[in-house]
């Protein structure tokens, strides 16, 4: 008897794995594995969610534009290009679906996002990685990677989880290098962390021309993970290719009423972002007097790398993950990002980045 079977490619993903929530038999776990804001949600996105609740019977509004209004006015950025889903994964996922198909290839930085491979091959493309230099991506690097196959270019500006990124000349750089007919998408999940003068997340690319997106989400200095919430800035055709492609009522009205709220409390974004600034160039700190290889990062994390030293062999990442996990903390193993010696290492309350600092303290002396 035969049995249904998905079309050639589905069963060559590998699924996406989110970092790790709880531990057996812990109550009290420090979770530093999925780059989840340190404070939460802002309490007045909390409260618009809870409001919303009193009309779940109710269809949301399918074309979300009550928030795309308050993202364009949050960002100098026209609504009618913004198109809303159920975090930046969805409009991944749908990019790669409306411009990529058999035969296509889609192009990525080596340690990029892993969504990015994962959505190419669901849309039966194969996904071509460049290589980075000092874990970073590289113009030249992409750009000896476009064929003629190449329909899409993913680039996660900050970068997850390196924590690198391009500079605003350097994203121009790569725009003009790409054919016309290859879409850009510059995944910018992070930018609200960058505080660096020469960055840019992309604005002024999409802007610019006919074949870039911009995708960001509310999973991050929002704190709205939970409600599955992100947003892309498109040019008019490709918004209305995405807006062809979604479900109809792809975006819950709570998470909509969260989104809104949350862009409307800038104090607390602010709050945010300073406590990320502080506490992440601490740990930073702390990390190398500890010997550990931790470069600079834009993001709400840092990469820390467990290099081999004499008498040391026993100090490895994977080691020091149970060592933590032991003490209730819960941290990233990156080794399906081909880092096996790195563990990612998100930016948490102060108690719980000196937890941490702690933890690994007590590892290397053992």
């Amino acid at each position: 008897m035969s049995t249904p079977f998905p079309r050639p490619g589905i069963m060559n993903i590998d699924p996406y794995v989110g970092g790790e929530s709880s531990l057996d038999g812990r109550d009290d776990v420090i979770k530093l594995s999925s780059n989840e804001g340190a404070f939460g949600p802002s309490p007045k996105a909390v409260a618009a969610y809870k409001d919303a609740g009193a009309a779940l019977h109710r269809y949301p509004d399918g074309g979300c534009d009550v928030l795309r209004e308050a993202i364009g006015a949050r960002h100098n950025l026209d609504a009618a290009r913004i198109v809303c889903g159920a975090g930046s994964d969805e409009l991944i996922s749908l990019l790669c679906q409306a411009y990529a198909g058999p035969g296509d290839e889609v192009l990525y930085s080596e340690h990029g996002f892993l969504m990015y491979p994962i959505s190419a091959k669901a849309a039966g493309a194969t996904p071509i990685s460049a290589p980075e230099k000092n874990l970073t991506a590289g113009v030249d690097a992409l750009l000896e990677r476009v064929s003629d196959n190449t329909r899409l270019l993913f680039l996660a500006n900050p970068n997850n989880p390196t924590g690198t990124y391009l500079s605003g000349d350097e994203l121009w750089r790569l725009r003009k290098g790409l054919r016309d007919d290859v879409v850009l998408v510059i995944d910018a999940a992070y930018a609200e962390y960058v505080t660096a003068e020469d960055y840019g997340p992309g604005i002024d690319l999409v802007d610019g021309g006919a074949n870039v997106v911009m995708t960001r989400t509310f999973s991050k200095i929002y704190g709205l993970g939970g409600v599955r919430l992100g947003w892309a800035y498109c040019p008019t055709d490709i918004a209305g290719v995405l807006n062809r492609m979604r479900g109809p009522f792809n975006v819950s009205a709570p998470a909509m009423a969260a989104g809104v709220a949350a862009l409307g409390d800038m104090g607390f974004t602010d709050k945010a972002v300073g406590h990320n600034e502080t506490w992440r160039a601490w740990t930073r700190e702390q990390l190398l007097a500890l010997g550990l290889d931790v470069g600079p990062s834009a993001g709400n994390f840092v990469l820390a790398r467990f290099t081999d030293k004499p008498g040391q062999n026993d100090r490895t990442a994977d080691a020091a993950d149970t060592f933590l996990k032991d003490k209730g903390i819960i941290v990233r193993r990156m080794a399906a990002y081909g880092l096996d010696d790195c563990l990612r290492i998100t930016i948490g309350r102060e108690d719980e980045m000196r937890a941490l600092v702690a933890a690994l303290t007590e590892f290397f002396g053992q």
